[in-house]
């Protein structure tokens, strides 16, 4: 008993060792800042200078109005905030407007929130990426012809970072976010604090406007919710945090809002202060930081950081759009492959599909920022709009204490996201903004190709219903072989071993009657007390034959099954299985093309002499 005892204490032990090793492989909330929030901390580099190049249309008293726009963001920032906190806590499982939509708003729905946010997904890649080598090629004007190769380096180094492990690319994330973080608030308190402007402000604006019209105000506003993509990647990614997961995300929910907030209302302060307009050879965000500290180190800091973090910003939607398609797997809308997670905890094939489509989109844009920018940030306001109708009616449904306010705000942020949506899609409508729907409803209708594929699988395999009792079947189990050897000698064991019959074939030339001599005496001397098949191909094919072979013992011989074994080796090293020849998987194609043959393809390991 006290063995028993013991033994039980070490499976614990084990079980508890390897509990440990899988949360160490999650994230902490300031590792979930820095993988999975890097998108919306990194957006108040062009998030206020969108508002300010909407307004800069009505002269200085539209510029005047950035204040007020970035308020009313901020304030949708905090709806969205909250919003997706008690996502978090309603759904644990991750997946945000996904599951939201899932469990109340339908199947469908579901389907267009999933599509919406894989597509934003890709396209914060796309523009992360291309954006963070805008700023280095602005810093250094000759590597600009090669933008794209840049795009491409800096695009597999976080697809890399990415593959091995989560909790890793956090760690490597933490110190540019800080940095970057840091950097904007010291431009923000040094601004504020500045007496003067250190340097006078470009004004690149045209006379005043002695009105501002309500529709370029919500442009305006709609502009700068560009700043607003990301918010969802956390809700979206529960599962990646450690124990306990739900708090754990809030509380990084809460963080991001809160930065993202004071850096947007910090930053549009010091615009209205330091009188900044658009220019075309300078950002709003380095206008900024020169009028704080001056053209110094402080100001390269800012920019050599800011850099940095638009690269890094692709590394949100690695950690969110790789949980949400193992979710559409796990509901049978995409293949169950995208469910699997690799040793360090990494949905790789998420991963490598997300780095695919992000590469295609940049080689086609030839690395220009400006080119997709157009599509982005309306696949995310479809997801938000539909995510906030979700809560109403999950509040509607569960009726807690307190219900009424809940829903109130979730309604209010959906007209919001709803609103924004409308100005998005009617402004860059004619810049190809149609294109992001045309593709959600391309995700849209493959999700339901795969779904019912799945289903059709499930019925075929009569799932959920009970078996009849196993039967015992004869079986004739043929294995094709080449020569005597040690791979022939484990098939040849393995075949025994599943059928009742076994039986050997082989093809050979007619002209080579010598080499099929060689093969029959070799047979004879090693006597496997299996018969040997000779089969005849004139062209040289190996599957012909065998296939003709094995539809002749189907029509004539009574078995209950038909097997063939394949045997194949399995090499040690990457470079030794480029030389094996692939005849199994060749033979593997025809057999199960043209027969009914059950196949069984068996790797052996043979030790290869170094």
């Amino acid at each position: 008993m006290a063995a028993d005892a013991l033994g039980g204490q070490g499976a614990e032990g084990e079980a508890d060792r390897k509990v440990g090793e899988h949360e160490r492989d999650r994230l902490t909330v300031p590792q979930g800042l820095a993988a999975l929030s890097l998108d919306a901390l990194a957006s108040v580099a062009y998030g206020p200078e969108a508002i300010v190049v909407v307004l800069a249309a009505a002269g200085s008293r539209g510029l005047g109005l950035t204040l007020p726009v970035t308020v009313a963001i901020v304030v949708l920032l905090a709806a969205l905030t909250f919003s997706y906190r008690q996502v978090i806590a309603a759904f644990p499982d991750g997946g945000g407007a996904y599951a939201v939509a899932g469990r109340h708003l339908g199947r469908r729905v579901s389907l267009v929130a999933a599509a919406s946010l894989i597509i934003d997904y890709v396209l914060n890649v796309a523009v992360s990426v291309s954006a963070g080598v805008a700023a280095l090629t602005s810093a250094f004007p000759s590597l600009y012809g090669d933008r794209v190769w840049l795009c491409v380096i800096v695009l597999a180094l976080i697809t890399g970072v990415n593959l091995y492990g989560v909790a890793e690319s956090a760690k490597v994330m933490i110190a540019p976010t800080v940095v970057f973080v840091a950097a904007i608030f010291a431009v923000i308190v040094v601004g504020l604090l500045r007496a003067h402007p250190a340097t006078a402000p470009s004004h690149a604006t045209g006379s005043a406007v002695s009105t501002v019209g309500v529709l370029l105000l919500l442009r305006a506003f709609a502009s700068g919710c560009s700043a607003l993509t990301g918010v969802e990647a956390i809700a979206n990614a529960v599962p990646t945090f450690r124990s306990p997961r739900v708090r754990r995300a809030q509380r990084t929910e809460l963080a991001l809002g809160g930065l993202l907030g004071l850096m947007l209302l910090g930053l549009s302060l010091l615009i209205s202060r330091f009188h900044v307009a658009p220019s075309s050879t300078k950002t709003v965000l380095a206008q900024l930081a020169d009028a704080s500290f001056g053209h110094n180190v402080g100001f390269y800091v800012v920019q050599f950081a800011t850099m940095v973090l638009l690269a890094l910003a692709a590394n949100t939607s690695f950690g969110g759009m790789p949980v949400l398609t193992s979710l559409l797997a796990r509901d049978n809308n995409l293949p169950h492959v995208f469910w699997l997670r690799a040793d360090r905890q990494v949905y790789r094939h998420g991963v490598m599909v997300l780095a695919a489509a992000a590469l295609v989109l940049l080689i086609g844009a030839q690395g220009d920022t400006q080119a997709l920018v157009p599509f982005f940030a309306i696949g995310v306001f479809i997801g938000f709009t539909i995510s906030q109708l979700g809560m109403v009616r999950h509040w509607r449904i569960e009726r807690g204490v307190g219900w009424q306010g809940r829903a109130l705000l979730n309604g209010l942020g959906a007209v919001l996201t709803a609103v924004a949506l409308v100005i998005e899609l009617v402004a860059k409508f004619g810049e190809g903004g149609w294109l992001v729907f045309l593709v959600v409803a391309v995700l849209v209708g493959l999700f339901e190709a795969v779904n019912r594929a799945y289903r059709r699988i499930g019925q075929g395999l009569h799932l959920g219903e009970v078996p009849g009792p196993p039967e015992e079947r004869r079986s004739l189990v043929i294995v094709p072989v080449g020569a005597v050897n040690l791979l022939t000698r484990e098939a040849i064991s393995a075949a025994l071993s599943l059928g009742d019959e076994v039986r050997a074939v082989t093809v050979v030339h007619p002209d080579d009657q010598s080499g099929a001599q060689r093969l029959r005496e070799a047979w004879s001397a090693w006597h496997p007390q299996v018969p040997l098949i000779v089969l005849t191909s004139r062209t040289r094919s190996l599957t012909r034959p065998i296939v003709d072979h094995l539809r002749a013992v189907g029509a004539e011989e009574a078995h209950d099954r038909l097997v063939v074994l394949i045997p194949e080796m399995h090499l040690p090293r990457p470079w030794q299985r480029l030389l094996q020849n692939q005849r199994g998987a060749v033979l593997d194609r025809a057999i199960r093309r043209y027969t009914d043959a059950v196949i069984c393809r068996l790797r052996f390991r043979i030790d290869i002499p170094r």
